[in-house]
């Protein structure tokens, strides 16, 4: 069985813009006010997907949410037509406008946590939508995801689907931007490392005390079940308090793993040794940690950088290519900790890889925040409806699509403009018909 890891990239929504929205995201706070440049962020994404594909990775592509979420804001109480509903939103609620206007969504490694078929008992890749309840402008997405995920994963003899976790704050859940898969390659059966920031039912107590801690040990214990995760097959670790306060606010911002390698910052796990010791004890094939100490990388400069915000991709060799930010240039101490730690070192990667995904990053999102992974079989890709999977006529398609509907500035004091809104619902509406994903927005149903 050809089991591939299929990236799925969330598009840039025609939205994009800088609301300063998430707390405890350093990059989204001290970037708020800015002038944003929604045409560009959606090319810089598509690039950074048609140069993975044309390198030989397996790309797909997620669309971005319909925003402005006007619906929501109806269901606050806010009245009248489109642009009234806007006006008034815009003088009684500024941040509450911003939050439905987000572009969000493009971040798809909080779009859901998913198992594949190698590791699932009834064999079918499940998925589970992330009810991201943490903040408002992101908890608004998980209803259309989960459309999303089922027109495109509709094969119920292959896929299965899983309902939310309860919206509270007991089962708080990121979605896979916590969670991580090791295993000696794609289609052996895996060892699954869920990161969790506080427990809401019992713990010692110990947690962030200036940021937020998101991730819930009993949302991840859920999706496991869900799952059907056996104990051997899953890992549970608390991420360390001192991470999160210093703008960690997902695993993926500390750690990333990929096959046998789990690319680490000394602050990512508040237990190192004790998540190491299990891992090695439940995966079949050897573990290889490759740890970056705070001496080479400070917590700040982690963060700055999104160092561990990159994606680590397979390559039939079996060396790995880290694909990184081009902030990680500008970081001294980062860039010298790649090319004398990391790729002088004893382990698989052996290419570093820079992508500008500026516009991204001044909202606290790095290439790795940008997909999801799915590990597929031949048969799996093969049964996937819509026209998701990027080759170059689609990548042509995409980008003239961006160039036909985007702006090219967007202040947050453009939000309230209903022609922003018409634009943007005409062009969701095409973008369903280029990816063949029927009617999954509300605006269509």
């Amino acid at each position: 069985m050809s089991v591939r890891e299929v990236n799925f990239d969330g598009l840039v929504g025609p939205t994009h813009n800088y609301s300063g929205l998430a707390h405890g995201n350093v990059a989204s706070m001290s970037h708020e006010g800015l002038v944003a440049n929604p045409r560009e962020a959606a090319l810089q994404g598509l690039e950074k997907m048609k140069s993975l594909m044309d390198a030989g990775y397996a790309q797909g592509v997620l669309p971005p949410q319909q925003r402005p979420d006007l619906g929501a804001l109806r269901d606050l109480g806010f009245a009248g037509s489109d642009a009234q509903v806007l006006a008034r939103a815009a003088d009684e609620a500024p941040q509450v406008l911003r939050a439905v206007c987000s572009a969000s969504s493009m971040w798809t490694a909080n779009a859901a946590t998913v198992t594949p078929s190698v590791d699932a008992p009834d064999g079918r890749a499940h998925f589970t939508p992330a009810n991201l309840q943490s903040s408002f402008h992101r908890y608004l997405e998980p209803a259309t995801t989960g459309r999303v995920l089922a027109s495109i994963f509709a094969d119920e003899a292959r896929f299965a689907h899983h309902p939310v976790l309860p919206a509270t704050p007991a089962f708080s859940d990121e979605g896979a931007a916590n969670h991580t898969r090791l295993a000696g390659d794609h289609g052996e059966p895996g060892v699954h490392l869920y990161v969790y920031g506080r427990q809401a039912f019992g713990g010692d107590g110990i947690a962030p005390r200036r940021y937020p801690a998101r991730q819930t040990l009993e949302a991840s214990q859920a999706v496991a079940r869900q799952h059907g995760l056996s104990d051997a097959q899953t890992v549970f670790a608390q991420q360390h308090p001192e991470a999160i306060d210093a703008g960690v606010f997902h695993n993926d911002v500390i750690a990333v793993g990929n096959g046998p390698v789990l690319l680490y910052h000394e602050y990512a796990f508040r237990d190192e040794q004790g998540t190491l010791d299990t891992l090695r004890e439940r995966m079949a094939s050897p573990l290889i940690p490759v740890r970056v100490p705070v001496e080479a990388v400070s917590l700040d400069d982690a963060v700055a950088s999104y160092l561990f915000n990159s994606q680590l991709l397979s390559n039939p060799d079996g060396t790995m290519t880290l694909v990184v930010p081009g902030e990680c240039q500008e970081r001294e101490a980062v860039w010298r900790c790649l090319q004398d730690h990391l790729l002088a070192g004893h382990n698989p990667i052996s290419e570093v890889v820079v992508k500008d995904v500026k516009q991204s990053m001044r909202n606290g999102g790095g290439p790795a925040c940008l997909r999801l992974r799915v590990a597929l079989s031949e048969a799996e890709r093969a049964a996937l409806s819509g026209r998701v999977l990027l080759d170059d006529a689609l990548h042509g398609e995409l980008v003239a699509w961006v160039e036909r509907h985007y702006r090219d500035r967007l202040a947050p004091a453009d939000l309230a403009d209903p022609a922003l809104a018409s634009e943007t619902l005409a062009a969701l509406d095409e973008l369903t018909g280029i990816l063949r994903l029927g009617s999954v927005y509300p605006f269509q149903r």
